[in-house]
């Protein structure tokens, strides 16, 4: 049993707390350490097939990317720490992380291409916290693939239907393109990405 500390703690903190070779998945939200629900087979059939496609795209256009297994991304404020469910990493900017090689922990949003997370019933964190610290940290590109439309109908419309949305960074603020059903996605990161929302959702819908 992980004992998880119950007053607020610091970035580093929570750091120096996290279990090695642990079965489960923790980020610091606010300084309080969050258990991440564990993933559903369908939200890890669509997290493994990103990976499986983006890795395609770096390997045939011999890119200077990485997709790491683990990676704990530090926003600038210091109560805040995730892991994305899927990261595009830049190799070449990897040498100014001083803490990537010790700690698979990502400083700067300069080292990230893109992040991408995968919507489960706490879709409040992915669109309202991590959409502004992703930002914040200047992350060029960030994907909200919600492949079970649970998001609020702020952020998908209404009725609520399986969005995927693709936040791109303009002048130091994101903006939002949505892609839904045989629409092709739109990457900056991947410009020749052929790949469409349909696609991506259905690797999430169990026969």
């Amino acid at each position: 049993m992980i004992q998880i500390i119950s007053k607020t703690i610091t970035f580093d903190e929570f750091v120096a707390w996290y279990p090695e070779n642990s079965v489960h998945k923790y980020e610091l939200h606010n300084g309080v350490i969050v258990e991440m629900p564990k993933g559903t087979g369908d939200h890890s059939d669509v997290t493994g097939f990103i990976s499986l496609k983006l890795g395609v795209e770096i390997d045939r256009g011999e890119l200077p990317y990485s997709i790491p297994g683990d990676c704990l991304l530090k926003p600038v404020r210091d109560e805040s720490g995730y892991e994305p469910d899927v990261i595009v990493l830049d190799r070449t900017a990897l040498a100014n992380e001083p803490r990537y090689k010790k700690e698979s922990v990502i400083t700067m949003g300069s080292s990230v291409r893109l992040a991408v997370e995968v919507v489960s019933t706490n879709w409040r964190d992915d669109y309202f916290f991590k959409a502004f610290d992703y930002e914040e940290m200047g992350i060029p590109e960030y994907w909200i693939v919600d492949y079970l439309g649970l998001g609020g109908r702020k952020f998908i419309g209404n009725p609520k239907q399986p969005t995927l949305s693709v936040y791109q960074l303009v002048d130091g603020e994101y903006q939002v393109k949505q892609f839904r059903g045989s629409e092709r996605v739109e990457s900056l990161t991947f410009p020749e990405l052929k790949l469409t929302a349909e696609k991506i959702f259905l690797a999430g819908l169990s026969n």
